[in-house]
């Protein structure tokens, strides 16, 4: 991949946990229907089973520079190394009866190039008119005249969320995060 965005700076900033996702657990996923990279349209409340939900702020692209000062938002910078993790990952995911998406603000095409870039082997949705953001209260931030979702992930049983993942840091190592926690959380089941 070109444009360095397959590593992390050493010295990013660590997200801090400020609350904002402490209301999610138990919340009811909006019947909204999302458009995916498939051409297909995702309505997250009506699956059943288990289904991952990776939030992101947006993912670069090679030779188009980062926003200003990127690097010193916290949380802001790992959205491809998160994305190649799930992929890397995918099959565990599924092993372990769960589905996985991301999700981010960005427009469908972008996703798609991204996807096809990566080789990533599941659905990006696009939230591009912030509706899903809004109705379950994630957490974003403006950069550039753009809203961005913070890096959270939702753990999605039969259309409620069972658990969050948030801040997510760093995002590199997240994928092998949620795998450990599916595979705690089958041996409770």
């Amino acid at each position: 991949m070109a444009g360095g965005y397959e590593h992390l700076p050493e010295d990013l900033p660590v997200p801090e946990d400020d609350g904002a996702c402490d209301h999610l657990p138990g919340a009811r996923m909006p019947s909204l229907a999302l458009p995916a990279t498939s051409g297909e349209r995702v309505d997250l409340s009506s699956l059943p089973g288990t289904t991952v939900v990776y939030c992101y702020p947006m993912t670069g692209r090679p030779g188009v520079p980062l926003p200003e000062g990127w690097d010193s938002i916290p949380g802001a910078r790992g959205c491809t190394p998160e994305s190649c993790g799930f992929r890397d990952h995918h099959d565990e995911i599924l092993a372990l009866g769960a589905r996985v998406f991301g999700l981010s603000t960005q427009d469908t095409d972008y996703q798609r190039e991204a996807k096809e870039r990566l080789t990533l082997p599941y659905e990006l949705l696009s939230d591009e008119g912030l509706g899903f953001c809004r109705a379950l209260g994630l957490p974003t931030f403006e950069v550039e005249g753009m809203v961005l979702v913070k890096r959270l992930t939702l753990v999605v049983r039969d259309g409620a969320v069972g658990h969050v993942f948030y801040p997510v840091f760093p995002p590199d190592a997240h994928a092998q995060e949620v795998v450990r926690w599916l595979s705690r959380d089958a041996v409770k089941q």
